[in-house]
């Protein structure tokens, strides 16, 4: 499928493109639920982004021997010895993102594994009620994509034998991020449209966590260095998960607690935080931008998730539009 185009509707819109790429949608049964019926079944939400080209060929991102991405390596070198195959869903308390590596999105692969928070997009109705989410690994290894979407058996003290089953595939597109107005009070949107399920399939699972056809989010990413909120708010990740920007990224948020995601690489971070804000659900109307998939029909040969991540997740809901 690849990034697919864009075309500019109108004479002189607003918009810049930061980035290009695809954009994959998972969830999770929750443990010991091999069938999901409904929403009330999922226990993850899962986006994953894979930037191809934009502004910059070369993206920076964390130090490779840091964060869930370091921990993966140091596992990998001795072996394996103590993982499991739950990888970015099992819930350890690894450190933050810090430190820097260029990475060329054009000619190797940047995937960021995210978790949103409330087990679903925001409504588009609500164009003012924010949603949390986080970027709970960064890599170049296609390989720790598939662990993490991978289920695991395992046994605790309280409730013995427990089996996690793996993710399913939700929605395949492609996406930009783009910067919104930026003569004055500029912001960024994620903005991206599907191209699985294909039109005319049902799509029960998507309406149901708010995966429309296409979306448009204000993004903003959370200040590490500012408190989360007062009494009775959302805190946010731990100190310890919290990414470690370097400076000229963290400089770019000085003293707010929120900013813009730009450039987008401060979604290259493990830990970094962000909020996701409905803005509207036709990208053409509201940004005189409208995106094109690369292929004509939604055809599943032309599908990418399978190729990129090969058959870890089953595919009903992405290729049918019905629950699995």
């Amino acid at each position: 499928m690849g990034q697919g185009t864009e075309e500019k509707t109108r004479s002189e819109p607003k918009v810049e493109i930061q980035e290009r790429g695809e954009i994959f949608f998972f969830y999770r049964p929750k443990v010991d639920k091999e069938e999901v019926h409904g929403p009330g079944d999922v226990q993850r939400l899962y986006m994953v982004l894979r930037p191809e080209s934009g502004e910059r060929p070369v993206e920076e991102k964390q130090d490779p021997h840091s964060a869930k991405e370091g921990s993966k390596k140091a596992s990998s070198t001795h072996g394996g010895a103590g993982t499991s195959t739950g990888g970015a869903t099992s819930g350890t308390q690894t450190e933050g993102g810090h430190g820097s590596q260029k990475v060329n999105i054009e000619k190797e692969p940047l995937l960021r594994f995210i978790i949103l928070g409330r087990k679903s997009l925001p409504d588009p109705r609500e164009k003012s009620r924010p949603y949390w989410g986080y970027v709970d690994l960064v890599t170049t290894n296609v390989e720790d994509i598939q662990n993490a979407l991978k289920g695991e058996e395992y046994d605790t003290a309280t409730r013995g034998h427990r089996h996690k089953y793996p993710a399913r595939a939700l929605g395949e597109g492609i996406y930009r991020m783009v910067k919104h107005n930026p003569d004055k009070r500029m912001h960024t949107h994620l903005v991206y449209k599907l191209e699985f399920p294909p039109e005319g399939k049902e799509n029960e699972p998507q309406e149901s966590l708010n995966i429309e056809r296409e979306g448009s989010f204000i993004i903003q990413i959370k200040n590490p260095e500012q408190p989360g909120g007062g009494s009775g708010q959302f805190r946010g990740l731990q100190n310890k998960r919290k990414a470690m920007f370097p400076a000229h990224l963290q400089g770019r948020l000085g003293h707010r607690r929120f900013g813009p995601a730009d450039p987008p690489d401060f979604l290259n971070y493990e830990g970094c935080e962000f909020l996701v804000i409905a803005a509207s659900d036709d990208i053409e109307e509201e940004l005189g931008l409208e995106l094109k998939p690369e292929c004509d029909e939604a055809d599943p040969s032309c599908s990418d998730l399978e190729k990129t991540f090969g058959e870890v997740a089953p595919t009903r809901p992405l290729f049918e539009g019905t629950w699995a």
